[in-house]
């Protein structure tokens, strides 16, 4: 349990401190930096695998077309998730990449109806009612819909609906997701270095270490992550998730000094939400493993 808990909260304080990793490639273009993060993302995987030699699935995916379209499909939206996770960083908006790992929790509950019609409890729809008036209250605030947020919170809950019923692994479905991308990506990266556009060629030592990171950056906390997951209940998985997007918050307004105030309402119908969730939820593992005993 102790190891699970450490995995787990090493994987989510990695991903929390991803926006200093992305703001140091600030000066790269948000495209250039995703073709980087595909390709290094593979070469890394492609390496663990072979370390481990983990290899046997790939004969396994011969004659089956339809696994190759599944992960064709989350490939896509893990592709969308990274680009506009990278914009929104370099574009000073931190904080706005954050609500969508807030609510992501709950949009995950609204897929979970929609498409695998499950029932929702009340404390289930009280809260995702809570935090729509929090987006609602976001949206007039701003006078636009907070659409940052939104997409990465659909993109990644869209990506774990596939995820949950696919027949990998987290290295092994990875590998496959960059190996899918990686055509598209390199042909990019090529692509700008012959317009004398690249980032990589024309970037210092530390730019090119940096994108070279990407492979491992992306990885490691995935693997610590599936190691956490395996060894910890998913309610305690549950509540240890809301440290990434808090640490990402703390560091768009105490870091790079982005506005928060008048947003701070919005939020806090959202904090109040996920604590009406998590409450729920926790409650209702405890009720379960009592009555199992």
């Amino acid at each position: 349990m102790n190891r699970g808990i450490a995995y787990a909260s090493a994987a989510y304080l990695l991903w929390g401190v991803f926006p200093i990793y992305f703001k140091a490639l600030q000066e790269i273009a948000p495209l250039e930096i995703l073709g980087h993060r595909i390709v290094w993302s593979l070469l890394f995987c492609v390496v663990l695998l072979l370390l481990l030699r983990r290899l046997s699935w790939i004969a396994g995916l011969r004659g089956q077309p339809r696994v190759l379209w599944w992960f064709l499909a989350s490939s896509t939206l893990v592709a969308v998730n990274w680009f506009v996770y990278i914009w929104a960083v370099n574009a000073g908006r931190v904080v706005d990449a954050s609500l969508g790992y807030f609510i992501n929790p709950l949009v995950n509950v609204l897929i979970g109806a929609l498409v695998l019609h499950e029932r929702l409890r009340t404390a289930q729809w009280l809260a995702v009612g809570i935090a729509a008036i929090g987006v609602a209250w976001l949206t007039w605030q701003a006078g636009a819909v907070p659409w940052i947020g939104l997409v990465l919170a659909l993109s990644f809950g869209l990506y774990g609906l596939l995820r949950k019923t696919a027949a990998l692994g987290a290295i092994e479905g990875l590998t496959l997701e960059t190996l899918l991308l990686t055509p598209v990506a390199a042909a990019y990266l090529g692509w700008q270095v012959q317009a004398g556009h690249s980032g990589f060629v024309d970037g210092d030592t530390g730019t090119r270490l940096l994108l070279l990171a990407a492979g491992p950056v992306t990885a490691v906390p995935l693997l610590l992550f599936a190691a956490g997951a395996r060894r910890i209940p998913f309610t305690t998985l549950g509540l240890l998730q809301y440290l990434g997007p808090s640490l990402q918050l703390l560091i768009g307004v105490w870091l790079y000094g982005e506005p928060f105030a008048a947003r701070a309402p919005g939020y806090a119908l959202i904090w109040i939400a996920l604590a009406v969730f998590s409450v729920e939820g926790v409650a209702r593992g405890w009720r379960s493993r009592t009555a199992a005993r």
